[in-house]
Parts: structure tokens; sequence; C-alpha cells
């Protein structure tokens, strides 16, 4: 079978989403950083900013459980994710940035450590999957709220009252999240085929947004590059 035809085209529709709506947001928050321009876009965006990284985890443990080699794909997400944390680093050595600006623990370091955990998650019940998804999201909600006397343990989501991470999205509560959305995909995608098959797929603004979903996570490495350059450019034009 044609590899484009097998996938469920409203899983890379809402994955495109959601890697267009990062790229607004990063270059809302350039915007205000580098060049001082402070934009406020209402309590719609203000949402979006919120959960969208939510939503993106969900999808993500959704989409494992309906992909393969969900290991070695962890293994290169996370690569990417410290290669990121290097460039971010390498940011502010060079002046370019305060350390506000190095990313510790974001979403490629929590998703490839959910990846590569998932042929461990895979082997519990759907059930005691559902339970242990939905206590870790209470924990670190509460964990959020609080300061401890650490420095290491920040990918769980225990963090010092200096820590810093301008992308972060600890093990707890978002590995939860995403033992939920393999919740969804074990229930609502059972039967690994679209929930929306009369829809109209082939429109070209939801073939735009799936094709942006096939390649989300190099759309999200080359993005702050290029928009990073492209503030710098305005600057110099002003």
């Amino acid at each position: 079978m044609d590899k484009a035809k097998s996938r469920i085209w409203e899983l890379d529709a809402l994955r495109g989403f959601c890697i267009l709506w990062v790229i607004v947001v990063h270059l809302v928050f350039d915007l205000g950083t580098f060049l001082g321009v402070p934009l406020r876009l209402g309590p719609v965006f203000t949402a979006i900013q919120s959960y969208g990284g939510t939503v993106f985890v969900v999808l993500s443990g959704l989409c494992a459980t309906l992909g393969h080699r969900s290991f070695r794909r962890g293994a290169v997400v996370f690569g990417c994710g410290m290669a990121i944390t290097l460039v971010t680093l390498g940011m502010t050595r060079l002046g370019l940035a305060d350390s506000s600006i190095v990313i510790w623990f974001g979403v490629l370091h929590l998703l490839g450590v959910c990846m590569m955990l998932y042929p461990l998650l895979r082997r519990l019940p759907t059930g005691m999957l559902a339970g242990l998804g939905a206590a870790m999201v209470l924990a670190g909600y509460w964990l959020l709220q609080r300061r401890f006397d650490v420095q290491w343990l920040f990918p769980l989501g225990v963090v010092s009252h200096t820590f810093q991470s301008s992308d972060y999205f600890p093990l707890l509560p978002h590995l939860g999240w995403f033992m939920l959305g393999v919740v969804l995909g074990r229930t609502a995608y059972a039967g690994r085929t679209t929930r929306f098959p009369n829809a109209p797929a082939q429109a070209a603004p939801l073939r735009f947004l799936q094709a942006c979903g096939r390649h989300s996570l190099w759309i999200y490495l080359a993005h702050q590059p290029l928009l990073y350059g492209l503030i710098w450019l305005i600057g110099l034009l002003r």
C-alpha cells in the first residue's frame, strides 16, 4: 500500500496546524524579545499558546499506536532536542541572547523520551495506562506550582527557584498526556483508519496542513533559525 495513502489525514492535518501555530507563537516571542515589539493577539491566541503544546503531546501519543520503530524515532527526536540545547547555549556564549533563551528540556526532548518509552508503555492494559496517565497529569500540575532545592530533576518537573528554560515540557505532567494519547489511539483509532471518511481531505488547505504535519519535525528545526534571521534583518533595516 502507498505510504501516503495509508496515513490518517486528520491526524496529519492537526499536527500541521499545531506546528504552524508554534511558528506564530515563536514569531510573537521573537518580536517581543529581540525587537521590543510586544503583540497582544487576544484570548484565542493565549488559549492556543497555553494548551496547543498539550494537544501536540496527546496527538503524538495517539500516533505512536499507529507507527513503527518508536524507539529509533524517539532517539532521533531527542537528539534533535539536544542539538537545540547546544545551539541556544551557544547563543548565550556568543552574547546573542541571555540565559533565559536556553532550552533545557523542551518539546523535542519530551517527545523523544516518550517515544523511547513507548515500547514499555504498550505492554500495559488500556485501563491501567489511562489511570497512570491521569495520575501523572495531576502530579505534574501539582509540581508546576512548587519549587525545590534541587538542580538536576528538571526533566521530571522538579525545578528550583532559579530554573529557566524558554521551552519547557517536563515529563510530569506531559508523559501523562502522552499516555492518554495512547489510550485515545487504542480506542478511537483502533481500526487504524480515518474517523472522517467523507470530509474533503483533498481540498488545498487541508492538503497543505497534511504536508506540514508529515514534515513537522523538520519544520520545527528549521523555523526558528529562519525566524531569527528574519528578525535580525528587520532589526538592521530599522
